[in-house]
């Protein structure tokens, strides 16, 4: 069995034509056809990868997708129409993996998936090592470099760099930067993220004279590949 994969698709015989191929392309598949039920099948089972809807009933596939990046970081492609651009950016800011836009072609679809689900066969064997491009952290040797040069940086600044790459080509707020790196009992201004973007740009982007954490203006950061 190649993996586990789950559709959550309202189109019922676009979502039976998907699994027959998927059948023959020797995965295991299930099936939702609204949101929440979609979301529920995926708390309760083991899959590799989710074939995810934007319209749906009940619950929408940015919502259900919100909610899966909440606790997983299982590759999501999502399936749009053509004129859902702005749900297609939202899903990709929200962390989709990719998209498919409708009607597909499904070697496409395969095609697609079989890159997700490499990608993260990847992730997993290099589990310790973060990279965006020429820049590497290594949480086990709790190092950082950038083309092999090292560059010396605070816990607290390891700790942020590390979130940014833990969560590569996502746009992360203040708000959650704050939660997340420096906790939930933090009563002070996030503002001290910017200071702390402030730093490591000024020993990553600065020094190297490449763009590597980026401003997304009124929303927050994000580190992307190159």
């Amino acid at each position: 069995m190649k993996g586990k994969i789950l559709i959550i698709e309202d189109e019922v015989k676009i979502a039976r034509f998907v699994e027959l191929e998927l059948n023959y392309e020797g995965y295991e598949v299930e099936k939702a056809h609204d949101g929440r039920t979609g979301f529920e099948t995926f708390k309760n089972g083991n899959f590799d990868l989710i074939l995810l809807d934007i319209m749906l009933p009940t619950m929408s596939g940015i919502e259900v997708l919100r909610r899966v990046r909440a606790i997983s970081e299982i590759p999501v492609i999502m399936l749009t129409a053509k004129d859902e651009t702005v749900d297609k950016v939202t899903g990709l800011d929200l962390g989709a993996d990719d998209y498919v836009t409708k009607p597909f072609e499904i070697e496409e679809l395969l095609a697609r998936i079989r890159v997700a689900l490499k990608r993260k066969s990847v992730n997993r064997i290099e589990g310790n090592i973060l990279t965006a491009g020429k820049l590497k952290v290594d949480l086990e040797k709790y190092t950082v470099s950038y083309d092999q040069e090292a560059i010396e940086i605070t816990k607290r600044e390891f700790d942020l760099l590390k979130y940014l790459l833990e969560n590569k080509n996502k746009v992360l707020s203040r708000e959650k930067i704050v939660e997340e790196v420096w906790g939930y009992d933090y009563y002070g201004d996030t503002n001290v993220v910017d200071v702390y973007i402030r730093y490591l740009r000024s020993k990553l982007d600065d020094k190297f004279n490449k763009k590597i954490i980026y401003t997304v203006r009124g929303v927050g950061y994000s580190v992307k590949d190159e």
